[in-house]
């Protein structure tokens, strides 16, 4: 009669491999800060208008005008540079001109409708105007489309001829950005897609969605620079609005004396004898440019910018954002590595370890890792590896056929056996203890009865 050890106590059967939810929720947070910073870089690299120095004639930052309003001198074009919307519209009286509004969101409402209202023969030029400064000139244009960034395409790209002969001159350019829509009852002219329409209003107004033709970092690109100075040059002279902040609510005439409605009152009169413009209330500082191209007098408009650090001005700002968001991103690798550096992985010990010390520390590295699995798997194969010698088969052989075999020298169930011999993995501590108590007392059972008779044996 064949001596057995008692079964082992049943250990349940664990569910299956318990989700890692880390390894979901970390790459979807990477791709979520990858998301946000690729945001936040746009919104850096787009320019602001209602920042300081923002297509003005005198700030030679990559935002300014200083190199458009180079090439309009250096053309003939008479350049004079205004910071007070009513100041603008008195320099255009004296004939034929073409004002330029390069931010028109920062015109007061109650001044808007006035841009329009020019001398015979000129021409408004607006740069990206939105729907509330549309209505408040009356000009029949709703924006429609806006894109991420501004385009570079040609002029009749959508299939439509482009009438505008500034348009067709300059060719592809970078106005593709915001477009808009005209009514089919009215006559325009539409080019780049709906990017640039002109407008045959009380003044010709000419509307463009995209201020990247006229900045001083993109005027070099395409036909950017034939395109800004086709549509601002010309034989009249330019009066270039140039706003560092949203403008306070006007003081309009009466209209009485023959004098436009928008003329400054008689305190605004006084105040520029006192040394301000019209409309500037005597605030000293507020003048135009001098019709010789000079510079102004004012504080903000001396010609000289803040001192930068020319390392910070050496690289274009998406340059800076890519670092940073590199930077970033390479800081959560290094955290999300830092607590795991991966499996435990076989090297030479450089001197010799006793093997209590060497099972005991590579305990302790699976039980820090909660590494149940390869533990487990670890202890199998080491049973495997001492059964099947003793059991005469090969390293190849069937699980199934193991079991089996395993299971009738120690009289367990087949399916037990085949359970601790290529079960799944412990759910817990406890379960991993148990598997290895069970294995430990399975090899003993079968090492003590081998198949087949040695050296030695009764026969």
């Amino acid at each position: 009669m064949i001596d057995t050890v008692a079964a082992p106590p049943a250990v349940q059967r664990p569910p299956g491999r318990p989700r890692r939810r880390h390894r979901v929720l970390i790459p979807l947070g990477l791709a979520l800060l990858l998301i946000v910073a690729s945001l936040v870089a746009h919104a850096v690299d787009q320019p602001d208008p209602a920042d300081r120095g923002f297509l003005s004639p005198v700030a030679t930052g990559d935002d300014g005008g200083s190199r458009l309003a180079e090439a309009l001198r250096g053309q003939g074009v008479a350049v004079r540079r205004e910071t007070d919307p009513l100041s603008a519209l008195l320099a255009t009286r004296p004939g034929p001109a073409t004002l330029f509004v390069p931010a028109p969101e920062l015109v007061h409402p109650g001044t808007v409708a006035a841009l329009a209202d020019l001398p015979a023969g000129s021409r408004l030029v607006l740069v990206d105007p939105s729907r509330r400064v549309l209505e408040g000139l009356g000009v029949p244009l709703t924006p429609t489309d806006r894109r991420w960034a501004t385009r570079a395409i040609a002029p009749d790209a959508d299939g439509h001829r482009c009438a505008l002969s500034e348009a067709a001159r300059a060719g592809t350019a970078a106005a593709d950005r915001q477009r808009y829509a005209i009514p089919t009852n009215w006559s325009a002219t539409r080019c780049y897609a709906g990017g640039l329409v002109r407008v045959p209003w009380r003044t010709e107004v000419v509307v463009i969605g995209a201020s990247d033709p006229f900045r001083n970092d993109r005027i070099d690109e395409y036909g950017n620079r034939a395109l800004a100075t086709g549509l601002l040059g010309g034989p009249r002279p330019l009066v270039w609005l140039d706003l560092d902040g949203p403008t306070p609510a006007p003081t309009f005439g009466d209209g009485t004396d023959g004098a436009p409605a928008w003329s400054p009152s008689p305190a605004d009169s006084a105040g520029s004898k006192a040394g301000g413009p019209p409309g500037s209330g005597g605030r000293p500082g507020r003048g135009a440019d001098r019709p010789d191209g000079g510079q102004p007098d004012d504080n903000r408009a001396d010609g000289r910018q803040p001192r930068q650090n020319p390392l910070w001005a050496a690289f274009p700002v998406w340059f800076w954002a890519l670092l940073v968001q590199l930077a970033v991103a390479g800081l959560v690798v290094v955290l999300w590595r830092a607590r795991r550096l991966g499996p435990p992985v076989p090297e030479p010990l450089p001197v010799t370890v006793r093997s209590a010390e060497t099972v005991l520390g590579r305990a302790r590295l699976y039980r820090r890792a909660g590494a149940r699995g390869p533990a487990a798997e670890t202890l199998r194969a080491a049973a495997r590896d001492r059964l099947l010698p003793r059991l005469n088969l090969p390293s190849d052989t069937p699980p199934a056929e193991v079991a089996d075999r395993v299971a009738a020298r120690a009289g367990l169930d087949p399916d037990r056996a085949a359970e601790l011999l290529y079960g799944d993995e412990p759910a817990n501590d406890q379960e991993l203890l148990e598997l290895a108590r069970a294995l430990d007392r399975l090899t003993r059972t079968v090492a003590t009865r081998p198949d087949h008779p040695t050296e030695g044996d009764p026969r």
